[in-house]
């Protein structure tokens, strides 16, 4: 090509000049002989001449074919300064130098040509990938059959050698569960109230539709506000209620399902904290010992005595938490008991703390009940070394997902670490039952700096996000590779609860592609309604 011609003395030019002029660049290109065609005289006009070089230079640094979405980002964002964060993958000048000589010189980033200067720092792969992720269009990744191996997904070997490298399908696996526990939160927030005669079973729209909702499930506060509050803010009473919706139980119907499973699975799903009594709850770090457990024995199993408030409390109308979820699970097993069954307890933040004590209780209630694995995602510390203790020997699996940012998985305790808080319980500084704490089960640790889509130093909110998390565990693949090229869950959800935590270059991006998007939808008259799942 020309631009092996190109003269040593302009090359060496380029590296000594600040900033590229297009005169320069198209006068050395009119000395090199071999570039235009005989064809071209002295007499071509201006315009022409510098649309063929225009034209030439295209050809050099070999640019990729005109993207639509692209073009509209440029229009949208042309002529600002990109705004790179921490984090940010390099631009394809930056990646792969030895392949153009010019490529040496980040032409790109010198020469600003209007619009062009927008996608500095963004590779045309990685935005065809942000394109993607984006769509509305339904993405469905296979799931393979669990067969056989389904205890190992349980949690039978605690997850050995399935977790760095993880696994493809229990990546799959804790998404869907996941997601299960979003039904959960988006069916309070439709309707948050609880009525006063015993409430009738609700509708919850769970994404998975081979699992059928068999119970609602109601948590009830031991905590009574005054009656002037309800006064006050008589539209916000369901803020202030003692009982409220907090999951459901539900069981796998579809055939096909359940022999890709392996067998037929019973789900607890319990969402995390949403009024106020639930936060005043929460803050009772005082321990107690669990309810069901024998004062004689040497060991004490204790835990929070808010968690076991929810747990236990009756409502004026609904029955406790732990009343509604044994009666259920006995008679679903009851029901399938010549089949092979598992029980599986999901929830986030507060609902992975509830899920402890639902799992604790659910693998001793019967004589020959399920395996009991239970997936928390940033859930907080329930109860001292004992708790942790009782929760093994009865055999209960758990996977604790855990971002590194998420400060909720710390407490309750001194937000030291464990390590600190057992020199300080053998120093005996500080009254044992507030800060004895101990986590419990096989840990799955991510970051939220590993996403190239999120900010390094999003706020507390964002690492605490459920949504957050299914982002991040679809992403990981190992330690040594954080964030997966081919991660399949739509980021239009993340966009919209955390858009303040995204990069803003991705931001802008995203808004240019989800507008022409939602352009494209309109005209074929279909528009989905569902968010794309990796299931």
């Amino acid at each position: 090509m020309a631009i092996s011609m190109a003269s040593g003395h302009n090359l060496s030019m380029l590296t000594r000049q600040g900033s590229f002029k297009c005169r320069t660049l198209l006068n050395s290109l009119t000395r090199t002989n071999t570039i235009a065609p005989k064809t071209i005289t002295s007499s071509t006009s201006t315009t022409e001449s510098i649309r063929f070089h225009l034209s030439n230079l295209d050809k050099l640094l070999q640019k990729p074919p005109p993207d639509p979405i692209r073009q509209l980002v440029e229009t949208q964002i042309g002529g600002s300064q990109s705004q790179t964060g921490s984090g940010t993958r390099p631009s394809f000048s930056e990646k792969k130098v030895g392949k153009g000589f010019l490529q040496g010189f980040n032409l790109p980033r010198i020469w600003q040509l209007g619009d062009a200067a927008a996608t500095e720092d963004v590779s045309p792969r990685h935005l065809m990938r942000l394109q993607r992720l984006l769509s509305m269009t339904q993405e469905y990744s296979p799931r393979s059959s669990l067969g056989s191996r389904w205890q190992e997904y349980h949690g039978s070997n605690d997850w050995a050698g399935m977790l760095d490298p993880l696994d493809e399908n229990l990546r799959r696996e804790i998404v869907r569960y996941g997601e299960l526990v979003q039904a959960a939160y988006q069916s309070f927030h439709s309707d948050p109230a609880t009525p006063e005669r015993l409430p009738s079973e609700r509708h919850v729209a769970v994404p998975d539709r081979s699992y059928r909702v068999t119970k609602s499930l109601y948590a009830t506060s031991s905590i009574g506000l005054p009656k002037w509050v309800d006064d006050v803010a008589p539209d916000l009473d369901w803020m202030t209620q003692r009982s409220s919706w907090i999951g459901y139980v539900a069981v796998c119907d579809d055939r096909r399902e359940i022999q890709r499973m392996g067998r037929r699975d019973i789900v607890i799903a319990l969402r995390g904290t949403a009024t106020c009594l639930e936060w005043a709850e929460n803050l009772r770090a005082q321990q107690v010992t669990i309810a069901n457990h024998s004062n004689n024995d040497q060991v004490q199993p204790k835990v929070e005595r808010g968690f076991q408030s929810l747990y236990r409390t009756r409502g004026d109308h609904v029955s406790s938490l732990a009343e509604s979820v044994v009666e259920e699970v006995k008679r679903l097993v009851e029901e399938y008991k010549d089949e092979s069954l598992s029980i599986t307890v999901t929830g986030h933040s507060l609902g992975a703390a509830l899920a402890l004590l639902v799992a604790d209780e659910l693998s001793t209630c019967g004589p020959e009940m399920p395996p009991v694995v239970v997936f928390s995602f940033g859930g907080p510390r329930v109860g001292n070394h004992d708790f942790a203790d009782r929760i093994r020997a009865k055999n209960v699996k758990v996977l604790r997902i855990v971002n590194n940012q998420d400060l909720i998985t710390r407490v309750p305790g001194t937000l030291l670490g464990e390590e600190v808080e057992q020199k300080l319980r053998s120093m005996k500084v500080a009254a044992e039952e507030y800060w004895n704490y101990s986590h419990v089960g096989t840990e799955l640790r991510v970051d939220t700096s590993m996403s190239p889509y999120l900010k390094p130093d999003a706020d507390i909110a964002c690492c605490h996000d459920l949504e957050a998390y299914l982002h991040l565990v679809d992403g990981f693949s190992s330690s040594e590779c954080p964030f997966r090229s081919n991660a399949k869950r739509s980021l239009l959800k993340l966009l919209q609860e955390q858009g303040s935590n995204m990069k803003r270059l991705y931001i802008r991006k995203a808004k240019a592609a989800l507008t022409l998007e939602v352009k494209m939808e309109r005209h074929s008259n279909f528009m989905s309604s569902c968010l794309p799942s990796p299931s």
